[in-house]
């Protein structure tokens, strides 16, 4: 089994970091779900692009749980460990697959994040009718998900884009690679 470089160690608790805050700062609030919009999402999608569907998962599903616990949404942090972790593992796996370093925005990139919000959609779908016991209660919530899923997507392609322009992820890519 291959042991985690130093390298590797810093890049996932920065990535988790990066994703809890991301999530914790900027909050739009939603009354019909009592949930909130957030960048975390962004942050997210471009960890997995960038760093693999590895980190993706353990980014998106530590970093977005912790935000959860830490903002008093306790009772969906089980749920959101693995709705969010399988988001960023979805989108790493669609979006570099063989680990090559590219654009951080792409065509592959987009269809991953959109793949990445249906998902998220339907995760969340499935733990509100666990936790209300009902499977119409949670019918009302898919639109405000999608809604965040459709934000993420938008800060992933924008944050992405200027990221890539600036070619700040550049040497990270092709570390991954080497």
């Amino acid at each position: 089994m291959r042991t985690l470089r130093i390298r590797e160690i810093t890049m996932m608790g920065l990535s988790i970091a990066l994703t809890t805050i991301g999530t914790m700062v900027i909050q739009i609030p939603i009354p019909a779900t009592n949930g909130y919009i957030h960048v975390g999402d962004g942050i997210l999608l471009i960890v997995a692009v960038t760093l693999g569907a590895r980190a993706g998962f353990i980014a998106g599903g530590i970093g977005s749980a912790l935000a959860d616990i830490l903002t008093g949404y306790t009772i969906w942090a089980p749920f959101t460990l693995i709705i969010k972790g399988l988001m960023g593992y979805i989108m790493g796996r669609i979006a570099s697959p063989s680990g090559e370093p590219s654009p951080l925005v792409t065509k592959r990139g987009l269809f991953g994040a959109c793949l990445a919000a249906a998902w998220m959609v339907i995760g969340y779908y499935v733990s509100e009718a666990i936790l209300t016991s009902s499977l119409q209660v949670p019918i009302f919530a898919i639109p405000w998900n999608f809604i965040q899923g459709i934000g993420g997507i938008i800060i992933y392609t924008l944050v992405g884009s200027l990221l890539s322009k600036a070619n700040i992820m550049r040497g990270e890519r092709e570390r991954k690679t080497n």
